[in-house]
């Protein structure tokens, strides 16, 4: 609600005295004047655990405030986490009570009286699911259709030449300036528009606020951010609760997808805050800074029991930093399918500046139908003959006169681009 509308609202109520300047202090006296009324308050949020010893009590962190600590925050006690084996990153909805005038008030929280859901299921049912490091990986064979515009060349481009499946490991290397973000905010609108049972996570660390907030209103997925004004110790947090969250959805059977932006950032953050192990990298990079990280791109996988966890994470490249290419080099083997954007194509103002060569992903014939496979193939013979602007300029040329990529690869087999390109792969010379 907007300040004036909760002033109107504290009116009716009878509340008179309040600081003005806080909209959070206007709506915790609304809230207590409610109380007073013997009203029943329901609430939720992800739970974060926090360790105090022996104790392990937690938090239902909000989504407003980037799962960080606020005043909206709900206490869980322990013997709570303890009865239904919570974890943290469970979505934690039940009947709260609200903070008590007794109380001290820096720790004054909402607390958890009574829990009825987890994860949209009775509290119940988490005794009986898989724990995620338990559930067997296989590899990606549904493939996510990112089609969903017929002037989108950038996921049509991905949806051909490097498929992604759900569970698959993706990187977006890609220069600065390139329009990496762009491209993942077209991934996201692929998936929202043929995936609708998929839950979508973007996570934008250490990035400009505009940025947030122009991916906030395109994307009708959940946003998190952190932006580069704030301490790296609350990028790595951000992190570390959607990750978490994704997990838990992935054991509920759920297909998640997670759009980071940027792991290179995510993996300067831990650099800074890891404690020195005494082995330096090229470039100032601790060699424990790339535990957490790796970590975050490996929990991306397919389960054999249903569920998947896709991560999709873009890389910087090209920077003049050899930290960004040490980063880069050590995620690139981790890694199944990878988009590769070149500043040649980007200096030439050519988009999407994808370089169709080096853009792949591994066993690529699980996601794709044979008769598509084929096509894609013979695709890939004809462009290599080609240098990266040539087959770029080449592949939007086709598109622009075809609404779907199913109707691109039939002309290409009818007309005499098939022709051609048998042609061509016959006349080269032999070594």
């Amino acid at each position: 609600m907007e300040f004036s509308e909760l002033k109107d609202l504290a009116q009716t109520l009878g509340v008179t005295e309040y600081n003005g300047s806080r909209k959070e202090e206007l709506i915790s006296e609304i809230i207590e004047a409610k109380s007073e009324a013997d009203i029943q308050f329901y609430g939720g949020g992800v739970l974060e655990i926090l360790d105090d010893r022996d104790q392990h009590y937690g938090f239902l962190r909000s989504s407003r405030s980037n799962y960080l600590q606020s005043s909206e925050d709900i206490y869980v006690s322990s013997s709570q986490i303890r009865r239904f084996d919570l974890q943290t990153g469970h979505v934690v909805e039940g009947v709260i009570r609200p903070p008590k005038k007794t109380e001290n008030k820096a720790e004054r929280y909402f607390a958890m009286l009574q829990i009825d859901k987890v994860n949209g299921e009775a509290p119940e049912a988490v005794k009986q699911k898989i724990l995620f490091k338990n559930l067997t990986p296989i590899h990606p064979y549904e493939k996510l259709k990112l089609e969903h515009s017929q002037s989108e060349y950038g996921t049509r481009m991905v949806d051909l030449i490097a498929p992604i499946g759900k569970g698959q490991r993706s990187l977006i290397v890609a220069p600065p300036y390139s329009g990496k973000t762009t491209l993942l905010k077209n991934i996201a609108a692929g998936i929202e528009a043929n995936h609708p049972e998929v839950i979508l996570i973007f996570l934008l660390i250490d990035e400009r606020p505009e940025e947030v907030t122009d991916v906030a209103r395109s994307v009708k997925g959940e946003v998190i951010s952190s932006t580069f004004d704030e301490h790296p110790e609350r990028h790595i947090q951000v992190a570390e609760m959607a990750i978490e969250k994704a997990k838990r959805w992935a054991e509920y059977g759920k297909d998640v997808v997670v759009l980071l932006d940027s792991m290179t950032r995510l993996a300067r953050a831990h650099n800074v805050m890891t404690p020195h192990s005494g082995k330096t990298l090229s470039g100032g990079l601790d060699a424990m800074a790339f535990l957490k990280p790796r970590q975050f791109c490996g929990a991306a996988r397919k389960f054999e029991e249903g569920g998947s966890l896709t991560v999709i994470a873009s890389v910087l490249v090209d920077t003049e930093s050899r930290q960004d290419e040490h980063i880069y080099e050590e995620f690139k083997g981790t890694a199944n399918m990878e988009i590769h954007m070149e500043r040649a194509l980007l200096d030439l103002r050519i988009y999407p500046p994808i370089n169709v060569g080096k853009s792949k992903t591994r066993r690529e014939e699980l996601l794709l139908a044979p008769d598509v496979l084929n096509k894609v193939w013979v695709l890939r013979k004809f462009t290599s003959q080609m240098d990266s602007a040539e087959s770029l300029e080449m592949l939007i040329e086709q598109f622009s006169k075809t609404d779907t990529n199913a109707e691109f690869l039939e002309r290409m087999v009818d007309n005499a681009t098939y022709s051609n390109v048998s042609a061509r792969t016959n006349a080269r010379p032999k070594r």
